[in-house]
């Protein structure tokens, strides 16, 4: 079923029916334009309400339906509106809950709009990639004015209906049921003679509409930088108060066409579809989630307190545990500032802030966590100390919790083997700041149950992250593949860039951040002390000498005032360091290198194909269950950019052939270039890593 029809007195009532977000498919557009022709032919029919079902009016278009058949079946959104704006009879939107993107639109085609308030309002269009494709570029500034419809359309801007309610989008507005308003409006307007007001007879009003546009194409360009639809976006809008409206819907409709065959729009749907697709426990036989109402958080250090919001965020009371009073009241009186800052910015009230900490209990006994459903280690990444407080849990939690390891590289079976209740145990590997960073992988050990995972991933949703399943090795997804960014990065070191070369290059490509910069920030040290451990575990592990050279020296990176590069006291401007370029020029004395050029798209190359190479050999082993999980990773943990979407997805762009031709090339004078075997098999069938 796609909408529902029935009629109450004189108003025929038509509601989408399309769950969750009563999305418009092609069979939702075929059911309105349906029942507005049936309406239209019943005699005591005097007007129509047009609502959705359960928990949204619309959420737009169905993105399912993108790039396949029924995108270009009839009748679509576009003949939806023209059969709303045809009808002799008004036709009334009753907006309750979400109006987004092609929702949006459907409504403001109707003659009438009524809104709940508390209503999201928005055309988010442009976080796709895209612009408003079914008329809301020419109808939203007609309606509210250029400057407010400019804004929303640009940036995307989700608003509350209420903080629209004057400006002229809503005909009514009620605190109650949107549709029993619309009912009521619709028998007073079915009376006044026709024709009903439409949008697309309005004007566009502004003072001075050019000087307006330029200024917001400059913010635009400096704000959306590689980003093509925020620019597109004013094209469209331009051409809304200079073409007659149907010349400009034409233009919106090609500019639209352009963007989704575009790669951008393409990278930025797949990292949408990437997101949902990672919280599917595809190979879980189904298993009800546990109840969680109380956490446990064993280290009050960055990452402990930043765990620990998560779920104070969330309303769930957590207990902190630390190995003194002093340092649990540091853990407070950090968790405290951090809050403040939010009030401070007015993203957060003192009330908020109060309820939170007086959710928090801290405590240096760990038998206090004996109560908790999920208890989280989140102390220093050294295997026997975790080991250590795994024992302790197993004789102190209850039956049924669920234990949780934060380690970001450490064997999550080797430390489950330490308990009586493999089952129960799990990696959650936060990133930080864990408070803010929105990954989480969620490490599925080798017994680790289906009902335990499905409390993960339950509870991931519930605390705002997206949340990644991985299988167990050395580093996971994300670190085990950024372990082979940062090996190529140190040999394009040693064999002669400079660390700002090597950043400059992977930053214009999009990245965040480079990795020498990156190292900075988190701190030389951290990634010294895997390196040791490496090279402990492995007598044939590469070393990387003139890292470890960087840290016996004490240059650690921001903390320390100096590591790649230098930095002023107080500053995180990172500075080109001629310590740093008079290291290297002595390695490559000492060890007889002649220093090579590499220019930017080397560079790119060198660094992001050993991600992918590490990506295709994460897949064939099953640490990943799909590309489009490593891609997720990527993008919410490591600063890839989202409009290249990922890097197993940029690969595809590239094609998987031209990335292999181009590994094949580095292992010739490299043999530790080799490509992944599935990488391989990919290339000679000329297929993709995201079929």
């Amino acid at each position: 079923m796609s909408t529902t029809y029935e009629v109450r007195g004189s108003v025929a009532l038509i509601a989408i029916a399309n769950p969750p977000v009563n999305s418009l498919s092609s069979g939702v557009c075929l059911g309105i334009v349906n029942d507005i022709d049936r309406a239209a032919g019943d005699a005591n029919v005097r007007a129509i309400v047009l609502t959705g079902h359960g928990r949204a009016f619309s959420g737009g278009a169905d993105m399912r339906e993108f790039d396949s058949p029924h995108s270009v079946k009839e009748p679509g959104l576009h003949a939806v509106l023209l059969a709303i704006e045809a009808s002799s009879k008004p036709v009334i939107a009753a907006i309750h809950s979400v109006a987004m993107g092609g929702g949006l639109e459907l409504a403001l085609a109707c003659h009438y709009r009524v809104a709940s308030s508390g209503a999201r309002i928005a055309l988010s269009e442009v976080t796709l990639g895209l612009l408003p494709g079914a008329g809301g570029t020419q109808r939203l500034p007609r309606l509210i004015g250029l400057e407010i419809a400019a804004n929303m359309i640009v940036h995307g801007t989700s608003m509350p209906s209420q903080a629209l309610a004057d400006s002229g989008l809503f005909d009514r507005m009620t605190d109650g049921d949107a549709v029993k308003a619309a009912l009521e409006l619709a028998e007073e307007v079915a009376g006044r003679p026709g024709p009903h007001p439409l949008v697309r007879d309005m004007k566009v009003e502004h003072g001075n509409p050019e000087g307006y546009l330029a200024i917001a194409r400059a913010a635009a360009a400096a704000r959306y930088k590689n980003l093509p639809a925020p620019q597109r976006c004013l094209d469209a809008i331009e051409a809304g108060f200079k073409l007659p409206f149907d010349d400009g819907l034409a233009l919106e409709r090609r500019l639209f066409s352009e963007l989704m065959n575009g790669a951008v729009s393409r990278s930025l749907r797949h990292a949408f579809f990437s997101e949902r697709a990672a919280a599917k426990l595809s190979d879980v036989a189904y298993a009800a989630a546990r109840t969680v109402h109380r956490v446990g958080v064993i280290g009050g250090g960055l990452m402990g307190t930043g765990i620990a919001m998560n779920f104070l965020n969330a309303d769930l009371p957590v207990i902190l545990v630390d190995l003194g009073e002093e340092a649990l009241q540091r853990s407070v009186s950090n968790i405290r500032s951090t809050y403040g800052a939010g009030v401070s910015k007015g993203k957060l009230s003192k009330e908020q802030l109060e309820r939170r900490l007086a959710l928090l209990d801290t405590t240096v006994d760990m038998t206090a966590v004996r109560d908790c459903d999920l208890v989280i280690e989140a102390v220093y990444e050294e295997l026997d100390l975790k080991l250590s407080i795994f024992r302790a849990l197993d004789q102190i939690a209850k039956h049924g919790a669920v234990l949780a390891t934060n380690t970001s590289t450490l064997d999550v079976n080797r430390i489950a083997a330490e308990t009586s209740r493999p089952q129960d145990v799990l990696g959650l590997h936060f990133f930080s700041p864990a408070h803010i960073m929105t990954l989480l992988e969620v490490v599925r050990g080798d017994k680790t149950s289906g009902e335990v995972m499905q409390t993960a991933m339950s509870l991931a949703k519930r605390i705002g992250k997206i949340a990644v399943v991985s299988g167990v090795c050395d580093g996971f997804i994300g670190n085990r593949m950024i372990n082979a960014y940062f090996q190529r990065a140190g040999e394009l070191l040693e064999q002669g860039a400079l660390p700002e070369q090597v950043d400059q290059a992977i930053e214009k490509f999009g990245m965040a951040m480079g990795p020498f910069r990156m190292s900075d920030l988190a701190g030389n040290d951290i990634g010294w002390a895997i390196r040791k451990r490496h090279y402990a575990e492995d007598a044939a592990c590469p070393k990387f000498e003139l890292g470890d050279r960087l840290c016996e020296a004490g240059h650690f990176g921001q903390k320390t005032g100096s590591g790649w590069y230098d930095y002023e006291a107080g500053k995180r401007t990172a500075q080109a360091s001629q310590r740093t370029r008079q290291m290297l020029q002595a390695y490559w004395q000492e060890r007889g290198i002649r220093p090579r050029r590499f220019d930017g798209h080397e560079i790119v190359d060198r660094l992001i194909y050993a991600l992918v190479n590490e990506g295709a050999r994460i897949l064939e082993e099953g640490i990943a269950a799909r590309a489009s999980d490593i891609d997720a990773v990527y993008l919410h943990g490591y600063g890839f950019p989202r409009w290249r979407g990922g890097p197993m997805f940029y690969a595809d762009t590239v094609g998987v052939f031209n990335v292999h031709r181009r590994l094949l090339e580095f292992a010739r004078a490299d043999a530790s270039w080799k490509p992944a075997p599935m990488l391989e098999r990919l290339a000679a069938q000329r297929a993709s890593f995201n079929a």
